[in-house]
């Protein structure tokens, strides 16, 4: 007796059956295969080129932890910090320029890397009435970056960069100095005025400004001494007279 069609097929449907159930447990339940780091890297690098520097800083970052002796690994450690300077993330992309410094000293993106080091430092600035430590740390790796790598194309940029830097700081040093004018407080606005003509003094309109203020403060720091002085001895001779 024939075997219907239907029936000799079925050894083949039910193996296709088999195969294809093996690939769909296999789509769900275990993992897929990781990137590799080129793919990490150009996936990285694709982003960055779309300006989509957070979704780079998610690919930069699997690579160096997946990858760390990976020969695009140093590229991308470098992009890190690109893309999260760029993203707005300054304090993060010091920390990541600093991390490549610390393990690549002798790399030759090193004067760029202690340049975007001092930038993001610089734009963390944000107003004259804040404090100003992130100013100092930018002007001192601007210095060490033109002291140390004198001819590379950064240092050269570094020059605007410190005096902008600078010129925060001095912006700084006279908001105190108008706080302490402003409340009659002429000797210490004596004192800081004349730190900023000292310290500044270069920097055209912040010294004009700040010698004249000098000597505006000057003037009032000694006519408030005499006041004082004065005042000091009638209340002497009175407490004399009172005692007689």
């Amino acid at each position: 007796m024939n075997k219907s069609p239907i029936f000799a097929l079925l050894p083949c449907l039910l193996l296709t059956l088999y195969l294809s159930g093996c690939g769909i447990i296999d789509y769900y339940f275990l993992t897929p295969p990781e990137d590799t780091a080129q793919e990490l890297a150009q996936a990285g690098f694709e982003a960055m080129e779309a300006r989509e520097y957070r979704q780079a800083v998610t690919y930069f970052t699997k690579l160096r932890d997946r990858y760390p002796f990976s020969p695009f690994t140093s590229a991308a450690e470098l992009a890190l910090g690109d893309a999260y300077f760029l993203s707005g993330q300054y304090q993060a992309a010091a920390q990541t320029y600093l991390e490549f410094e610390s393990l690549h000293p002798g790399h030759e993106a090193i004067p760029y890397v202690l340049y975007q080091i001092g930038m993001s430092h610089l734009r963390q600035f944000r107003s004259i009435d804040r404090p100003i430590d992130n100013l100092h740390q930018a002007l001192q790796y601007f210095r060490r970056l033109q002291q140390t790598y004198p001819q590379s194309p950064q240092a050269q940029e570094a020059e605007q960069a410190i005096l902008e830097t600078r010129t925060r700081i001095a912006e700084h040093e006279l908001f105190v100095a108008d706080f302490y004018w402003r409340r009659n407080q002429y000797g210490p606005a004596w004192r800081r005025y004349q730190s900023v003509v000292r310290d500044f003094g270069d920097i055209p309109e912040i010294g004009e400004y700040a010698e004249r203020q000098a000597n505006f403060a000057y003037y009032h720091f000694q006519r408030q001494q005499a006041q004082e002085d004065r005042e000091e001895r009638e209340g002497t001779w009175k407490r004399l007279l009172d005692w007689l």
